[in-house]
């Protein structure tokens, strides 16, 4: 007896059958690719919209993230630790120069007396 393609036992892939493959090449596909997931949430009271939230989530290894153009937690110090430093450097100059503006007209004012 001959065995045609698609029957149980058959050693050839179903062509419309369950891919066979394991979450790791999943995993490694879609962060390889990409994935965004998109959706909105409406909440309306006697056709008034109260509230709207937009999702959009974008799912993907860094590389291809950089490779999107998308970098945001590199400049965010809750999540960048040299963000956090340029921002304390940042902080620390424009207090440096208030109390300089500050001990200047402190200094003029006693002048005058």
């Amino acid at each position: 007896m001959t065995d045609i393609g698609g029957r149980y036992g058959s050693p050839e892939p179903q062509p419309y059958g369950p891919l066979t493959g394991s979450l790791a090449d999943l995993l490694e596909r879609v962060l390889d690719k990409g994935i965004v997931i998109a959706g909105d949430i409406k909440i309306d009271l006697l056709d008034i919209e109260l509230l709207t939230i937009r999702l959009r989530l974008f799912i993907a290894s860094v590389d291809t993230a950089k490779k999107a153009g998308i970098d945001w937690w590199e400049t965010d110090p809750a999540l960048s630790s040299r963000a956090a430093r340029d921002a304390l450097a940042e902080e620390n100059a424009r207090l440096r120069a208030r109390l300089d503006a500050l001990e200047g007209a402190a200094g003029a004012a006693e002048g005058v007396r």
